[in-house]
C-alpha cells in the first residue's frame, strides 16, 4: 500500500516545466556533473537508504547514534510546493528528495532531527527547499527554506528565548552545509576540481540564530588506500581556517558518501545501503 505523499514519484510523469528557477550557481556548474540524478537508477521507484554509524557531541560529550539519509526520486506539483498524489496534473515537475533523520541519546533524554532537502532534478547544487525539525524535552525547533525570486526565505519558530519566531533572507548562491552529502555526489571527481563556493552552516540544531556564511574551498583528490571503507574519492571543504569538513564517496557511480568528519565532532561512517520501497507495508 502506497502510504499518501510519500511514495516515490511516476515516471511518466517526467514534466520538469519550463519556469525559471534560479542561475546563481551556474558558474560552479563546470565543477559538477549536472545531469548525476538523469540517470535511470532513479526512475526505478525506489528509495536508497544508507545508514551510518554516527557521531556528534552533545552537552560536551560525545554521543554514538545512527543517521540514515534517504535519497528518492518524487514529482512536486507548482501549486503547493510539495509532492503531488494527481500525476495527471499539468504543473508537475520532478525533485530529487534527501531526508537527513537521527536519534541521539544522552544521559537525560534524546534528541530527534529531521531535514529534508529537495532540488530540481536537473540541478544538484541549487536548492529549491528545506525544512528541519527538532525534538527534545526541553521544546521542538522548525526551520523552512524556501526558493523567492530575489533569494531565500529562512521562516523559523524556535523555543529559545531571544529567537521565537521570525524570517531572515539569504542570498540563493548559498550552498548548505547539510546538502554537500548529496550535491558533491555529483562533482566531475576525475577533473579533481578546486573551487570555492559559499556554504551555510548546519541547520540541524534545535537553535535558530542568524546562521553563519562561509566561504568555503573545496579540494578533490583520489583517497589512499585505507582511508574509506572501498576506493573513494576524497573531498576536503575548509570553511575556514581551523574549521575543515572531509567526505570520503566511493568512486563508482553513484558515488554514495562512504565517510564524514566534520571540525566539530560529528563524524559517519557508512553501515549499511539498500534500495527499497520504505513506505510500503
Amino acid at each position: 500500500m502506497l502510504l499518501p505523499g510519500c511514495g516515490p514519484s511516476d515516471p511518466a510523469t517526467e514534466r520538469a516545466g519550463a519556469d525559471q528557477y534560479p542561475q546563481a550557481l551556474t558558474p560552479l556548474h563546470r565543477y559538477f556533473n549536472v545531469h548525476w540524478a538523469q540517470h535511470k537508477r532513479w526512475d526505478d521507484g525506489l528509495a536508497e537508504v544508507a545508514t551510518y554509524a554516527a557521531q556528534r557531541v552533545v552537552y560536551d560529550q560525545p554521543r554514538a547514534y545512527e543517521l540514515t539519509i534517504i535519497t528518492v526520486k518524487e514529482d512536486f506539483n507548482r501549486a503547493f510546493d510539495v509532492k503531488t498524489d494527481d500525476y495527471q496534473r499539468e504543473d508537475l515537475f520532478a525533485v530529487m528528495k534527501v531526508n537527513e533523520f537521527c536519534q541521539i541519546p544522552t544521559d537525560n533524554y534524546p534528541y530527534h532531527y529531521l531535514t529534508s532537502l529537495f532540488f530540481r532534478r536537473e540541478d544538484p547544487l541549487q536548492l529549491h527547499k528545506m525544512t528541519s525539525s527538532s525534538q527534545e524535552w526541553c521544546g521542538n525547533t522548525f526551520k523552512a527554506l524556501t526558493q523567492q525570486s530575489q533569494g531565500y526565505q529562512l521562516s523559523y519558530n524556535s523555543y529559545w528565548d531571544g529567537q521565537g519566531t521570525g524570517q531572515r533572507t539569504l542570498p540563493l548562491d548559498v550552498v548548505l552545509e547539510d546538502a554537500l552529502p548529496y550535491t558533491l555526489r555529483s562533482l566531475r571527481f576525475n577533473d579533481e576540481p578546486l573551487f570555492e563556493l559559499n556554504v551555510l552552516e548546519t541547520q540541524q540544531t534545535s537553535k535558530a540564530a542568524e546562521p553563519k556564511r562561509y566561504r568555503a574551498e573545496v579540494r578533490t583528490a583520489r583517497a589512499a588506500d585505507g582511508e574509506a571503507p572501498r576506493p573513494a574519492w576524497r573531498v576536503s571543504v575548509r570553511l575556514e581556517r581551523g574549521k575543515d569538513n572531509v567526505y570520503w564517496f566511493d568512486q563508482q557511480y553513484p558515488h554514495l558518501l562512504l565517510k564524514h568528519t566534520a571540525w566539530d565532532g560529528r563524524t559517519l561512517l557508512l553501515k549499511t545501503e539498500r534500495r527499497y520501497a520504505y513506505w510500503q507495508h
